[in-house]
């Protein structure tokens, strides 16, 4: 009988020459994968915006590794990341694979501890929260991303492969792009923040007016491409120069920031607030319609009145503003984008002086 099965290899001259060919390929597999990940790195680091660094991380990582599932886990506590790139345009939920949190610590059991890549299975009562929606994965690598030797985040690689990431696999490479994520995007958000820097009013930290007009273009051209509404709230202090007559300017100041602050505290992550000028705020509520508009607008006109601001020294007052509301009808093409703003601001505005002439801490609807 003729056996056609492969000889086992006895010579030593045939095993080493077989391992030779073994380690050859595999160096050959190393070099092909050190020069994709340098690529990664290269386009990471040349990255030149927030929102096209968190496509590059994501999207690209994704497709140089060859695995299913890649997320960017940031703490963004303050949701400050979050507004840089509402201020670029971008809503920070568009970035799929990009998870915004409040803290870190409770996504995963790594988390508590994690200083070095970690490899191993996947766990879903464990892992679900760092690849929300992902199915089918097997096993995951978790890259913690460091500053000032604290875990501000993860960059997260899920394979429905088991044998993809264990803990018998080096970390070095991962932990490099770890590193290297992590400081791209430290960079992207310190060149956002700097771009930002003349559209911020000082006292406050909300945008400014000129911001404003420009978001309020961006947001009548996404309404419009969405077939949404979008709405925008003029407000302005009741009175605001009796308290700069009573207790100077700064105590004016400290009401200013004061009611900034319980503004702010009453209106959703995705709209912008500007500081208008003086004593007027302005809030642009994306996506609203009057119904919801006037819901936050009595929110807003409850919290600046809910309690009376500390001036110091004992002094204490009991403030109050007025509100215009001003809504594009949904999906309106009327117009350029310039005239449309100009039309919705002028709206609002005519919609507080109504409020302030019918006697104040009221709020009134353009008509």
């Amino acid at each position: 009988m003729n056996d056609s099965s492969p000889r086992p290899v006895t010579d030593p001259i045939e095993a080493l020459q077989a391992e030779i060919k073994r380690l050859h390929a595999e160096a050959g597999r190393n070099v092909n994968l050190f020069r994709r990940m340098l690529d990664r790195e290269l386009a990471i680091l040349e990255a030149q915006t927030l929102p096209e660094l968190l496509g590059v991380i994501v999207d690209g990582l994704r497709s140089s590794h060859g695995v299913e599932s890649v997320t960017l886990v940031v703490q963004d506590p303050q949701h400050e990341i979050r507004h840089l790139l509402l201020g670029d345009g971008h809503m920070p939920d568009a970035f799929a694979g990009v998870v915004f949190v409040d803290s870190v610590v409770m996504l995963a059991p790594q988390m508590r501890s994690l200083v070095r890549p970690w490899l191993g299975p996947y766990v879903g009562s464990d892992h679900q929260l760092l690849f929300p929606g992902a199915e089918g994965l097997a096993s995951v690598a978790i890259m913690p991303l460091i500053r000032g030797r604290q875990l501000v985040g993860s960059l997260n690689f899920g394979s429905v492969d088991a044998q993809r990431f264990t803990a018998a696999h080096g970390s070095d490479f991962l932990g490099r792009l770890g590193m290297i994520t992590g400081l791209a995007i430290d960079n992207a958000c310190n060149r956002a923040r700097l771009m930002h820097a003349g559209l911020t009013d000082y006292l406050t930290g909300w945008h400014n007016r000129r911001y404003l007009h420009s978001r309020l273009r961006e947001e009548i051209a996404r309404s419009q491409r969405q077939g949404t509404a979008t709405a925008l709230l003029m407000m302005d202090l009741d009175r605001f120069k009796e308290i700069n007559d009573n207790c100077g300017h700064l105590g004016g100041d400290i009401v200013i920031r004061e009611v900034a602050m319980r503004i702010d505290g009453q209106i959703r992550v995705s709209d912008a607030a500007a500081r208008f000028g003086g004593d007027e705020f302005a809030v642009l509520l994306t996506g609203a319609g009057l119904d919801e508009a006037r819901l936050i607008a009595d929110r807003i006109i409850h919290a600046v009145s809910a309690s009376p601001v500390d001036l110091g020294s004992g002094v204490t007052r009991t403030v109050t503003l007025s509100i215009g509301i001003a809504v594009t009808a949904p999906g309106a093409t009327a117009g350029d984008l310039k005239s449309r703003a100009d039309k919705l601001l002028a709206e609002a505005d005519a919609a507080l002086y109504r409020a302030k002439s019918a006697g104040r801490n009221r709020i009134e609807v353009a008509r």
